[in-house]
């Protein structure tokens, strides 16, 4: 039996505080927060409620980039952007340094490539071992009456009500008619844009999120020459649920760092933290021991039980430095306390995040 464990992580959650879309849509698109946050509203909708065929959660990164595009956004503007915007969440630097020097590391983000290019170099991750949103948006044409009607487009969305996804909702007649007629709408305008000359972006940029996510595990899995349970996959968004579920089903160990709802529901161990120090513990636990020990110092979790288990004494020291600077929660995730922590987990991310990143699926 090959041991060789891997560790796999997503970006923006788990290592940095951005929403690099959203803040891109933020910057360039008048009314930007409020557009983007509605598209990835709808983006829930399709990928988890009514699971329309051929659609896959991260969709929004993909159906922003002509309205990007039409407020004058360049790949240089991207990279420009994201290299100066980066804000890691504390101990992230440290803790991809560590787990890369003792296991082999990989980030799979559904995050434009941009953007990864500019952590990677901030962080001196290895961009190889990366999977994200390819995409050049200056290799697309727009004409000026399309670009019109996108910005025409952009103000509508931006002045739609939010749509309000009920409670245990399972089709689109769950939804009031308001939030029926807004998905309708939507539905009508991605429609026109696909069949714009820049729609060519929505049948060539592929998201890396859901189904590309739990694609490259297994891709990542067959380049190491080993096997899905040997794999610890940290994520926090609607775009992991997939890969916790690969993962879960083949007795790999999936956890939510400051995850949302969608997260906390597919995942094993819960981390509510403000610094990546747990993520290190708990990858150094699994690479040493495997994923029984790692349920064991989530369900114990204490000074005295990751002494017990041999932890590194160099990561316990540092746990102790700062937990009385930083909050730092890890509890296994049970029938019993999912609900509790699906709630405790959401409130929390919005608090590392920010509010407005925060609630974001």
């Amino acid at each position: 039996m090959n041991e060789k464990r891997i560790f796999i992580t997503d970006c923006e959650g788990p290592i940095s505080k951005n929403d690099n879309a959203f803040e891109l849509a933020s910057r360039y698109i008048p009314q930007g927060e409020k557009f983007f946050k509605l598209i990835s509203k709808y983006d829930d909708v399709l990928a988890e409620i009514l699971k329309r065929p051929g659609y896959k959660a991260g969709n929004t990164l993909k159906l922003i980039l002509p309205f990007l595009k039409a407020y004058g956004v360049t790949t240089q503007k991207m990279r420009e952007y994201s290299a100066r915007s980066i804000l890691l969440v504390p101990g992230a630097q440290e803790t991809l340094q560590y787990v890369k020097s003792i296991m082999p590391a990989y980030i799979v983000s559904t995050s434009y490539e941009p953007y990864i290019h500019a952590l990677c170099n901030l962080t001196n991750f290895p961009y190889e071992n990366t999977y994200c949103t390819k995409v050049d948006i200056d290799k697309y044409s727009l004409s000026e009456n399309e670009r019109k009607l996108l910005i025409k487009f952009a103000e509508e969305i931006a002045t739609m009500p939010m749509i309000e996804i009920p409670e245990g909702a399972s089709s689109i007649n769950d939804f009031p008619e308001k939030d029926r007629r807004i998905i309708e709408r939507l539905d009508q305008i991605f429609a026109k844009v696909s069949r714009m000359q820049c729609g060519e972006i929505y049948r060539e940029v592929e998201p890396v999120g859901g189904i590309e996510k739990a694609r490259a595990v297994k891709e990542i899995a067959a380049k190491n020459g080993t096997e899905i349970f040997n794999i610890i996959y940290f994520g926090d968004s609607i775009t992991d649920v997939e890969s916790f579920r690969l993962i879960k089903e083949n007795g790999g160990l999936a956890v939510s760092f400051n995850g949302n709802e969608y997260a906390v529901k597919e995942a094993e161990v819960a981390i509510l933290a403000e610094h990546t120090i747990p993520t290190s513990i708990l990858a150094e636990i699994f690479n040493l021991f495997g994923k029984e020990k790692a349920l064991e110092a989530a369900e114990n979790w204490s000074y005295e039980t990751l002494k017990s288990l041999s932890v590194n004494p160099h990561l316990l020291d540092k746990l102790r430095n700062i937990e009385e600077k930083y909050f730092i929660k890890v509890e296994l995730i049970t029938e019993q306390n999912r609900e509790r922590l699906c709630k405790e987990s959401s409130v929390f991310r919005k608090k590392v995040r920010g509010e407005k990143i925060g609630e974001l699926g």
